[in-house]
């Protein structure tokens, strides 16, 4: 079969990729020095619009509208402008074997890849309930979103279940997401998660109470506390009806399901040193293995921020990740050198009328500001996270961007806290003093 060369090799298609590409047109690249190898059908989007926009019911977004780099203010990339910089697309190309002594990639279809250096920018997969064995996970209608071939499935059974039951199983960020996204759709939504409140990784109960409350006032009920161990089909194979430990039975037209994904690292298991789940790096995304990076969600890199490993799923450290491992590729050919990733970790999400903002770490004492009122026409209120008298994270739910600009300073700056009551009587104002807002 063919042999194809090439300088540089991304290995992945999503959003670090198109990053990635982006930064290396800007530093300099002679036409057919890089490939991009992508088993989707479609250039590099911007992942976050799949559980937003894409599913609207009027004003929807579609492609050609979010490919990369829009998501970030940057020029919108179509697939005209890979060619016009000499980059070799080669989507719907699944590779299957990987040698990274021998610097080789081989595709499905059996075309060899040799690579320079290479980028793995392969992201995470969706945990599915099929690899738990539960009952009838494979009914129809049974969907799971990471792809824009799974929101153009969930799109179609929104339009043939009109006004129909949904249930989301999962309440972490895809399942409140996918929540608010079926109920604006007009469905009748009802949210399953094991946990005693949505979102355990980030929020705290205060912050969780307010979610629950709105989503409850949109007319959004919430099951806690058990999950789905089994899924009851019609005779044609469409899911009817959701089984739950505690013994409920939930009629159901669709269901989504947003249970957390997994870094896609098996291709390259004994080859490359792995931590913590991921890939291991250092400041610059070099792995253990010479001329091989690897950025986005496959990537445990030092946190400079709080001295330790970690591994980071979220598109603002996607985008940031690319650009930094392909400065230090350029730089290192040019015998230069860059400062090391200094990243401050970042998570945002919008649903309804809602948006809000997180920075910094969530461990510690919590100090809660602001209205929490669930029914306020405008509600704005936020959390500080304090350890060892210090302010390592803020949370502000709807932020103006001056304000949401002020409390990442703040996280980023780390001031100290004398005195929680105080903190909290401050509030918002408190961050406003290290940025204007």
């Amino acid at each position: 079969m063919a042999e194809k060369h090439f300088k540089y090799v991304i290995l992945g298609g999503g959003v670090a990729a198109g990053y990635a590409a982006r930064e290396f047109a800007k530093l300099g690249l002679p036409a057919g020095e890089l490939a991009i190898i992508s088993k989707e059908a479609v250039a590099p989007y911007e992942r976050p619009a799949l559980s937003k926009g894409y599913l609207f019911p009027e004003g929807f977004a579609r492609l050609p509208g979010f490919h990369v780099c829009v998501g970030s203010g940057g020029e919108r990339l179509l697939p005209e402008w890979y060619a016009e910089k000499g980059i070799e697309l080669f989507l719907n190309t699944e590779i299957v074997k990987v040698d990274l002594a021998s610097k080789t990639l081989i595709s499905e279809s059996g075309t060899t890849f040799k690579f320079g250096v290479l980028l793995i920018a392969t992201g995470s997969t969706t945990i599915r309930l099929s690899d738990f064995g539960v009952r009838g996970a494979d009914a129809n209608n049974i969907s799971y979103l990471r792809e824009i071939d799974d929101a153009d499935k969930l799109v179609a059974a929104i339009r043939a279940k009109k006004e129909g039951k949904t249930v989301i199983v999962g309440g972490g960020y895809i399942g409140l997401e996918l929540g608010a996204a079926m109920r604006i759709n007009n469905l009748d939504v009802t949210m399953v998660y094991p946990e005693p409140w949505c979102m355990p990784r980030l929020f705290t109960s205060g912050i969780a109470a307010f979610y629950e409350g709105y989503y409850a006032n949109k007319g959004i009920k919430i099951i806690k506390g058990t999950v789905a161990v089994g899924f009851d089909a019609d005779t044609e194979g469409n899911v009817k009806a959701v089984h739950l430990k505690d013994g409920r039975v939930l009629d159901a037209d669709i269901v989504v399901v947003g249970v957390g994904g997994r870094p896609l690292t098996t291709l390259f298991k004994g080859q490359v040193e792995e931590e913590k789940g991921g890939i291991k790096t250092d400041g610059f995304f070099r792995t253990s293995v010479p001329g091989v990076y690897a950025i986005g969600d496959v990537a445990t890199f030092p946190l400079k921020l709080y001295n330790e490993l970690r591994r980071v799923e979220h598109v603002d450290h996607a985008r940031k990740s690319a650009e930094q491992a392909v400065k230090h590729i350029k730089a290192t050919e040019e015998e230069k050198e860059i400062e090391e990733y200094d990243y401050l970790p970042y998570f945002y999400s919008r649903s309804f009328d809602l948006s809000w903002q997180f920075y910094g770490d969530n461990v510690g004492d919590t100090v809660l500001f602001g209205d929490t009122n669930p029914v306020s026409p405008k509600p704005k209120f936020g959390s500080y996270w304090i350890k060892d008298g210090k302010l390592i994270g803020a949370f502000l739910e709807g932020g103006s961007p001056e304000e949401n600009k002020a409390i990442a300073k703040a996280a980023r700056l780390q001031p100290p806290v004398h005195s929680a009551d105080e903190l909290a009587k401050e509030g918002l104002t408190f961050a406003c003093k290290f940025d204007s807002c």
